[in-house]
């Protein structure tokens, strides 16, 4: 079971609706239940447990943090700022306070809705595989729990209960083998109301007693049960029960898992702003180094409802992420949807430049899923970038920074792309921001190449900027403008005589053909 830590609470909760104000032991202490405290009755022993102080001051609660640390609990909860810190430091028990204004029902809810969330991750499956040997120990033959993907969820390991390849292979792979005719059993087994029995699919298998798992009419999954032909005479009545059973353990796992879908994306959110405390998150994803990558819809298309596809766009990512990486964070921010994908160390990780040569190509390949399926999906092109490759402590921002600027350079020619692969054009990209920012940046010689363009109708600007790009070549500037070479050197000439610039200063050079280039080009960066 994934045990809930104090700083999974303050992660998940954030500030400023829960703050924590001393921990000695660590925000790494278990975190078991959340009780109220009621002064009419002893409090319990209850190692683990947060204690929220209902009905006392917060400057009284002194006794309170004593007696929590007797009964073993992990913190107190006070209402307002001006806490014991001082007795919950000395005797090792945190103490967080929550808003004056805030009701101590809602600070239940919302802390022991946490908790249970994070606990119930691991809980779902182990369910799950305790019903499946129930179940095998029951009817007398292995049983398997599927998605409706088939996907293996649980299997019974009862010793001694025959199994043919199928079952094997399925175990092996978490994945039921893929064929026609297991594809029509499977449409047999959703459209039947009751338990049915299925032939063996080859000479080498065995038969099948097998039953859809539903809520509400909606699917969830099924049971599958090998028939050896010694199948207890209410095997079928035991796997009804058996199906009842597991719908209310997979509506647990999809309602554990839809929180800690929210909580993920909820941490993002705060990872991506610089909010999020990165040491807890890193904890709590599971990574060590990750990439975030940016979906966007292309903004020159006009999309009528734009909120609406950018959440289906989310839909789609989150989709495409969860089959590949399953466990992953997305989030809708701006009108872009960010993603946290996980990568191997940014230096010196396990398995060196080739792994993360294979990281690298997955979420390029990922990225270019997306903006092939969305796109005819969502009537709309659809743009991705990817940042750089950081640690998931202290980088985050920097890649998501990355990442958006990465999008800012996309078009029709290029509708994906990874940072490293136009550094040169994201940084002249940000030369452009600062430059636009700074007023002493933007003046000099460019200006007054600008204003003689504009005065006399010469070409200057775009002499030198051919110039530049072609290493100071005067052959090569002249047949990129369509002119005589002499065409060439008697303008260079003119813009050092007529406006006082020194191209032979490779300083003046090199400031000139950047401001030119950043400032003065119709397609400079924007």
């Amino acid at each position: 079971m994934d045990v809930c830590t104090l700083g999974d609470l303050i992660d998940v909760v954030g500030s400023p609706a829960l703050r924590l104000h001393t921990a000695s032991a660590g925000t790494g202490s278990p975190v078991t239940e959340v009780l109220l405290y009621d002064a009419h009755a002893p409090l319990p022993h209850a190692p683990g447990a947060l204690l929220l102080a209902v009905g006392v001051r917060a400057a009284e609660a002194g006794p309170l943090v004593r007696a929590a640390a007797e009964a073993g609990m992990t913190g107190v909860v006070v209402r307002g700022t001006d806490g014991p810190a001082a007795e919950a430091e000395a005797h090792g028990v945190a103490l967080l306070t929550v808003g004056e204004d805030t009701a101590w029902h809602h600070v239940h809810l919302m802390l022991a809705a946490a908790v249970d969330a994070r606990s119930a991750q691991g809980a779902g499956l182990g369910d799950l595989f305790a019903l499946a040997d129930a179940i095998a120990a029951a009817t007398g033959g292995a049983t398997a729990v599927e998605d409706p993907r088939q996907r293996i969820l649980a299997y019974s390991t009862v010793p001694g209960q025959p199994v043919d390849e199928d079952r094997r292979q399925g175990i092996l792979g978490l994945q039921v083998p893929g064929s026609v005719d297991n594809s029509e059993q499977v449409r047999q087994v959703f459209a039947a109301p009751a338990p049915v029995r299925l032939p063996p699919l080859t000479a080498a298998d065995l038969p099948r007693l097998a039953c859809a798992v539903r809520a509400g009419g909606e699917p969830l999954g099924s049971i599958w049960v090998v028939d050896t032909g010694t199948l207890a005479p209410d095997a079928e009545q035991t796997l009804a029960q058996g199906v009842s059973t597991a719908a209310l353990l997979l509506l647990r796992r999809r309602a554990a898992q839809e929180l800690t879908r929210h909580q993920n994306a909820d941490l993002l959110r705060r990872l991506l702003d610089g909010a999020a405390d990165a040491a807890t998150a890193a904890h709590r994803l599971g990574w060590n180094a990750v990439r975030v990558a940016a979906f966007a819809l292309d903004s020159a298309a006009g999309v009528p409802d734009a909120e609406r596809t950018s959440l289906r766009l989310l839909d789609l990512v989150r989709l495409q992420c969860d089959a590949r990486y399953g466990r992953h964070a997305c989030v809708l921010l701006d009108g872009v949807v960010y993603a946290l994908l996980p990568a191997p160390e940014a230096s010196g990780g396990a398995g060196g430049p080739e792994a993360r040569t294979t990281a690298d190509r997955r979420h390029r390949q990922l990225a270019e899923d997306i903006v092939g399926r969305a796109g005819p999906s969502l009537r709309v092109p659809v743009r991705a970038a990817l940042g750089a490759v950081v640690s998931c402590r202290d980088g985050v921002t920097a890649s998501r920074a990355d990442a958006d600027a990465v999008l800012r350079l996309l078009d029709d020619a290029l509708p994906v792309a990874a940072v490293d692969e136009i550094r040169p054009r994201v940084t002249l990209l940000r030369l452009a921001d600062v430059m636009r920012e700074r007023g002493e940046l933007r003046a000099g010689a460019w200006q007054r190449v600008l204003d003689a363009d504009a005065e006399y109708g010469t070409e200057y600007a775009r002499t030198l900027t051919a110039w530049f790009g072609t290493g100071c070549d005067v052959a090569s500037a002249a047949r990129q403008l369509s002119v005589h070479p002499n065409t060439c050197r008697y303008r260079l000439k003119q813009i050092g005589a007529q406006l006082g610039i020194d191209l032979d200063d490779a300083d003046e050079r090199l400031v000139l053909w950047l401001q030119l280039r950043v400032l003065a080009e119709p397609d400079a960066p924007a």
